[in-house]
């Protein structure tokens, strides 16, 4: 068996992994400030059971060569050579990896992505994330960031915003939920959320729709340019983004009339994985990792 998690900054979400099921084991709390905490908690989890490893899925970017890890939202792994220690702590090989490129992986083992030889997965969540996997593996990159098109400074002025990661044009920072919620405020001068802004849209709301045909124009071109030189067949997306199915339809209608491939078949499509599309994909990167 093994030991699998998904963690992000607020919730630890763990299941164990044996030949093709997965059974959740609960989840609590993210202890984000106390690494000897945050050591425990992933241990109350392993007690009593016979393992080959830990498979973690964090919502962080893993330096293949050093091991260690940037993540924003829980201080006290941060810089850490997350696995090592991990391992020394709780005696286990342990396999750490980002969670786009867990829900990547997921889609092309068990989801939406299945038969595809280049499958790019896509988070429209509160932010932008991808990976992406080529004939069954994971492609990672140098410094861990392959996958990673939320970020660089491809949106022109007015919209290139600030970034979190200190870059202004991201995709990131106007094509998440939260720079959907800027760009309306831009247009508009309205705090919305962008569930009500996407409600909105899908009734036909004047205003609604234009912050929806900015969005498309400011996301539609960068994701195209990375199919063009990924040459991905199928994009499964995941995300709250994800959920309003009309707006993925759009999407992909705009992404189809942009790159290079002609093709009548959809290539955004919703992902198939729910709902913990972490949990699966560090499930099927630890079959690998602990089978060698």
């Amino acid at each position: 068996m093994i030991l699998c998690f998904d963690i992000g900054g607020s919730r630890i979400k763990a299941a164990v992994a044996d030949t093709d099921r997965l059974t959740p084991l609960g989840d609590c709390p993210t202890p984000g400030s106390d690494f000897g905490a945050f050591q425990a908690a992933l241990a109350q989890f392993a007690t009593g059971l016979s393992l080959r490893g830990v498979a973690i899925s964090v919502a962080g970017v893993v330096a293949p060569d050093s091991g260690r890890i940037k993540v924003a939202n829980i201080p006290c792994a941060d810089g850490r050579a997350l696995a090592d220690e991990l391992s020394a702590a709780l005696r286990l090989p342990v396999l750490v990896l980002n969670d786009a490129d867990c829900f990547a992986l997921a889609e092309q083992r068990q989801g939406a992505g299945r038969g595809h030889r280049t499958v790019f997965g896509i988070i429209l969540g509160t932010g932008v994330g991808g990976g992406l996997v080529v004939d069954g593996r994971l492609v990672q990159g140098a410094g861990g960031y392959a996958g990673e098109w939320g970020h660089g400074p491809v949106v022109a002025a007015p919209w290139n915003l600030p970034c979190g990661c200190g870059l202004r044009g991201c995709v990131d920072a106007v094509c998440g939920a939260r720079g959907l919620e800027k760009l309306h405020h831009e247009l508009h001068g309205q705090a919305l959320p962008s569930t009500a802004i996407l409600s909105d849209w899908q009734a036909g709301e004047t205003q609604a729709d234009e912050t929806v045909a900015l969005w498309l124009d400011l996301i539609a071109p960068p994701l195209a340019l990375v199919m063009n030189v990924v040459g991905a067949s199928i994009v499964p997306v995941g995300g709250g983004l994800s959920n309003v199915r009309p707006l993925l339809t759009r999407l992909d209608d705009r992404l189809r009339g942009m790159i290079l491939r002609r093709t009548d078949a959809p290539l955004v499509v919703p992902a198939l994985c729910q709902p913990e599309p972490g949990l699966i994909g560090a499930a099927e990167a630890g079959k690998e990792a602990f089978d060698q």
